[in-house]
Formats: structure tokens, sequence, C-alpha cells
């Protein structure tokens, strides 16, 4: 079958975010997406009102059942919601000993791009330095960036990871809108092996993050080395930005909804 990719994140109901990213974007990569649904959250493709997050236990079945039915190649995560999600997942890596032989994309979701709360950032950044040593690479912005290492300058902030367990980071500068186009380095083991520059596009767009680490997760399933899984992921995203849909075309500060099915 298909190359098999286990993702850990919530439900959104407008489709722009969490699994529906998910599933479109690592389909797109051409890998098969698994879910294991943390949370089901209220929000709309503008704005995040609430969630429920599923109990630690009840993701830990979902994950464990899908690890041992398929061969997943690659897991990656997006809102674990809750420190016991976040423990929980940390938890399975240490028991299964699956993070030698498996990729893993870490996505840290501190916060909706739509402004809304998705937990207490202190307490997830703290259950979140467990989790990194697990990491083959963490797609931060650069908030989650900034309250992951305690660093301002995203350079000392990607090394810093690094440092502490994490094999490879890719900075991104998208939230950092008073910068002109998007800068992206991705550092492995502390050093920065590629550099790109994505163009500023007009507008914000509900699900990009997610949909960037999907798809990064889905061409490594897909057997690409991280760099070059890294260059497609900036092709695909470009595009599927540039062919986003607008919710309402009457407000001009409503977020967009990337296409995640435009061809390139």
């Amino acid at each position: 079958m298909r190359p098999v990719v286990l993702c850990f994140s919530g439900l959104d109901p407008s489709g722009g975010a969490g699994l529906q990213a998910d599933i479109e974007a690592i389909g797109q990569a051409g890998a098969y997406a698994t879910v294991a649904c943390t949370a089901i959250t209220i929000q709309s493709s503008q704005q995040v009102f609430g969630f429920d997050a599923c109990a630690a236990n009840l993701v830990k079945a979902q994950a464990t059942t899908v690890l041992d039915d398929l061969p997943v190649a690659v897991i990656k995560s997006g809102m674990l919601g809750t420190t016991d999600n976040i423990a929980m997942l940390t938890g399975l890596f240490a028991e299964r000993v699956i993070a030698a032989t498996v990729p893993f994309v870490l996505d840290p979701v501190l916060v909706a791009n739509s402004g809304g709360s998705l937990g207490d950032e202190k307490t997830l950044v703290a259950a979140f330095k467990k989790l990194l040593p697990y990491a083959t690479l963490v797609t931060p912005n650069s908030h989650e960036l900034r309250a992951l290492s305690g660093e301002q300058d995203l350079h000392a902030g990607a090394q810093k990871l690094c440092a502490q367990g994490t094999h490879a980071v890719l900075v991104k500068t998208s939230h950092d809108f008073d910068s002109g186009d998007i800068e992206q380095y991705l550092y492995v083991k502390g050093e920065m092996i590629h550099q790109s520059t994505l163009p500023r596009l007009e507008g914000e767009f509900h699900g990009s993050g997610c949909s960037l680490a999907s798809f990064i997760a889905g061409r490594l399933a897909m057997g690409d080395e991280l760099v070059d899984a890294v260059k497609a992921a900036d092709r695909w995203i470009t595009q599927t930005l540039r062919a986003a849909d607008v919710p309402h075309p009457d407000n001009a500060d409503a977020q967009l909804i990337p296409n995640r099915f435009v061809r390139i």
C-alpha cells in the first residue's frame, strides 16, 4: 500500500486546519494518512471558540491500533491540546522504541492561526520540551520557536532546540509580519543546511502550518531526504496559498483556506 503517516491532531469543523488539513496534504504528497484524534474543536475558518480534548488513553488506543495494523512510515503531530496528551505521545515513543526507525514531524501547536487558545501555553511548553528529543523535525512558527527555546533570535532558538535533542528545526518567519518575504531556515544538528525565500502573499491563511508540516511528513514517507521534502513542501504550499479559497469575499480581513488540491 501507499506509505502510511500517522497523524495526531484535532478536528477542525471548518476543514481548514487540523486533521482534514493533514489528510489532504499527506494525500497530495502521495502517502496515506491515518489519524488519532486528540480534540474536538469548536471553530470556524476565522476563530476558535473552544475545544474538548480527547482523553490521553483514548488517543493512545487509537494510535496503537493503527501501529499494530499498518506499516506506519512517519508520525506527525499537530494540536495535542493537553499536557496529558503530550506526555502520552512522549511515553509512546519510549515504550515502543519507534523513534529510532520512524521519522517524527512535530508541529508544536500552541495557539491557532485565528488567535484562539488551544491550551495554557506555559504548561504546554514545559511538556513539549520532553517530547522534542524524539522529533526528527520540528516546524514551529516564530512565536512557538521563541516560546519553546526562550530565545528571541530565531537562529539561536533553532540551535538551542537542536542542542536539547531535536534532530532538525524548520524556522519559519511567516508570523513576523513586519518582515518582507517569508524566510525559512532548516537547521540539522545545530547547523543551517538550507535557506529558502517564499513570497509573502496578501492576507492570512487558515491551516497553512498544518498543511506544510503534513506535506513534509508525506514526502518523508515517500522516501525523500529531509531537505528534498522541505523543498517540495515549499513549492506546494506556495501554490496552495496562491489558489486559496475566500470564505468571506465581502470581508477583506477574512482568513483564506489553502486549496490543497491545486495542481503544481
